[in-house]
């Protein structure tokens, strides 16, 4: 590990930790709360608006790298906080977030024949912002999945990508100060639409130009948790007959804790396999065989999907209350 990466990390951290107790008080200030009802864990309301202290602490690595990708990050950051402020119709929020997917692309062009790159990098933003949207379920769940994720970011690719790697993951550390349980704050749909467009800015660098398409391919499997929600969340739904876009307390995680785990470590079990898919995902890539990345997809693919399905994501099953 660099210097300029230790110092960029330990800046991101400071700078997240000292701005989350400003964003406790301004989203007190301006009524962005969260607060209990029917889809909600929580016995009181606790303050949004983690995800700027995030973003003010993962802008430190994308301006000493690439500064332009702080555009799309900061319009996701915004998309959501409106969306947390206000009743906002479904289609606009797809609309954003294509948008947002739109922004990615032209900062961090994909090295993909023609156009190719545009659309995947626009659909993977709509993926993951509504993955890791689903995530923030329960305290320290999204973001220490996100920590877990950057890290593994930091380690497979090098230069402006690492930076911005790196100080995503101290940022979210420094937000998980208060976000571990009881929660103080909460990310918000600013911060999860803030991390699941971080999260595909760094997939679309580790597909970058000068980066061996094998870690392109292997980093897919780094995102298997957050796309997994999605993917379990339509099914369930649509089976049920209701809408995709309508909420529920039906993820893996909630039947998890419904079962009788805790909601600390109901999170940790996620955060356990997300940590033990970095450290797949940094052998394989060491492999460079383009056979062990796909193969290290797959595998992933099938344990999150087959999990979810056995933990009952895939079903619907009214009543439950976490």
């Amino acid at each position: 590990m660099t210097t300029e990466v230790v110092v960029v990390s330990l800046a991101a951290l400071g700078v997240t930790a000292a701005a989350v107790p400003i964003c406790v008080v301004g989203a007190r200030r301006y009524g962005l709360m969260d607060r209990p009802g029917p889809l909600k864990t929580q016995d009181a309301a606790v303050p949004y608006l983690g995800g700027v202290a995030v973003f003010a602490g993962a802008a430190v690595g994308a301006t000493a790298g690439r500064p332009i990708v702080l555009i799309p990050m900061a319009a996701a950051l915004a998309v959501g906080i409106v969306d947390d402020r206000f009743v906002v119709p479904p289609q606009f929020r797809l609309l954003a977030q294509l948008g947002v997917g739109a922004g990615i692309a032209a900062a961090q062009p994909v090295h993909l024949p023609g156009w190719l790159g545009v659309p995947l990098v626009m659909g993977a933003t709509v993926v993951l912002v509504n993955g890791f949207n689903m995530l923030d379920g329960l305290d320290m769940l999204a973001a220490g999945v996100g920590v877990a994720a950057a890290v593994a970011f930091a380690v497979i690719t090098h230069g402006a990508a690492r930076l911005t790697a790196a100080s995503l993951a101290a940022a979210l550390v420094g937000f998980l100060l208060y976000n571990r349980p009881p929660a103080r704050i909460y990310l918000g749909d600013g911060g999860t639409y803030l991390l699941g467009a971080s999260m595909t800015l760094l997939l679309a660098q580790a597909w970058g130009v000068g980066i061996a398409g094998t870690t392109g391919v292997v980093a897919l499997a780094l995102l298997a948790i957050p796309a997994g929600e999605v993917a379990g969340a339509v099914v369930r739904r649509r089976r049920s007959g209701r809408s995709i876009l309508s909420g529920d307390r039906g993820h893996p995680y909630d039947r998890l804790v419904a079962s009788g785990c805790s909601r600390t470590a109901a999170s940790a079990v996620y955060i356990g396999i997300e940590v033990a898919v970095a450290v797949a995902v940094a052998v394989a890539v060491g492999h460079a065989s383009m056979a062990v990345a796909l193969g290290t997809d797959v595998v992933m693919a099938v344990l999150v999907l087959g999990g979810a399905a056995l933990a009952g994501g895939m079903t619907d099953r009214t009543g439950i209350r976490t």
